[in-house]
């Protein structure tokens, strides 16, 4: 079975062909095998409910090579990985502290649940809601993926007609197809392990490391904000996102680096 693995902007997204799209929720399909990860917990709790919650979005940093990059794991296989309310809570504060921690230059956004990374809204949680909740936990949801580099809607990503198609036939993409219509970036073979789509997503994230931060920075907000605008106010955006690279430490390096014939030795200064 072909596994996919696309990017959500700003971080690395991936998505497996056994696993299900549907167009509507607008969210990538993640296949992915157990890995052993720490643990994110919003507070401690007590008892066998508390702990499962705890454990339903696991945090990893990597290490060695692959130091700089951050792992996201949903783990709600009772659930197909549902949003509830304690998930949603729990992505938002992780990706909180990652914005602030200078450290982190790449974030996977993986699925620890083999065979599927996201259901979607966790409906049963849903049909216990008073209608009064519904609309809180829906804006709470959007701006939680919105915070993972800000996702393309759909019509911006495959076109209105296409999106139109999808969203009104409800129908189910598997990897191959999601790859023909630009939905995702990459399709991998499954391995033995389960998690081709991860290991594609984490040779990419090498790729990102070597880079300057604060010019991969600018260059995400470039490309996030041009894509609302029209080309001459984009034009404009990526002018001033270049002027804030000038006076840095990282431009001068990057010179001297490309003028000496090394590798640079970024700090993000």
């Amino acid at each position: 079975m072909a596994a996919a693995a696309g990017l959500l902007r700003a971080s690395v997204g991936l998505a497996a062909a056994s696993s299900l799209h549907r167009p509507g929720l607008e969210l990538r399909r993640v296949g992915a095998a157990a890995a052993a990860v720490a643990f994110f917990s919003v507070r401690r709790r007590y008892g066998s409910e508390a702990r499962e919650e705890e454990e339903e979005l696991r945090v990893r940093y990597l290490d060695d090579e692959h130091k700089g990059i951050v792992v996201l794991g949903l783990n709600r296989p009772h659930a197909k990985n549902a949003l509830n309310k304690n998930l949603l809570k729990m992505m938002s504060k992780a990706v909180d502290s990652l914005k602030s921690d200078k450290k982190v230059r790449t974030v996977i956004f993986r699925s620890e649940v083999p065979g599927i990374f996201c259901a979607g809204a966790d409906l049963k949680e849903r049909a216990k809601m008073h209608s009064s909740e519904v609309s809180s936990f829906v804006s709470k949801a959007r701006a939680a993926v919105n915070e993972m580099g800000g996702t393309q809607r759909l019509p911006r990503t495959i076109g209105a007609s296409l999106a139109k198609e999808l969203i009104f036939s409800a129908r189910v993409v598997d990897g191959e197809e999601a790859k023909s219509i630009g939905l995702i970036s990459h399709v991998v073979q499954q391995n033995e392990a389960g998690d081709a789509a991860y290991r594609r997503a984490l040779a990419l994230a090498r790729e990102f490391l070597p880079q300057g931060p604060l010019a991969m920075r600018v260059a995400k907000l470039a490309i996030n904000q041009g894509m609302e605008v029209d080309l001459v106010t984009g034009l404009a955006i990526e002018e001033a996102c270049y002027a804030q690279t000038i006076p840095t430490k990282d431009r001068i390096e990057g010179l001297l680096a490309f003028k000496e014939k090394r590798p640079p030795r970024y700090k993000g200064e």
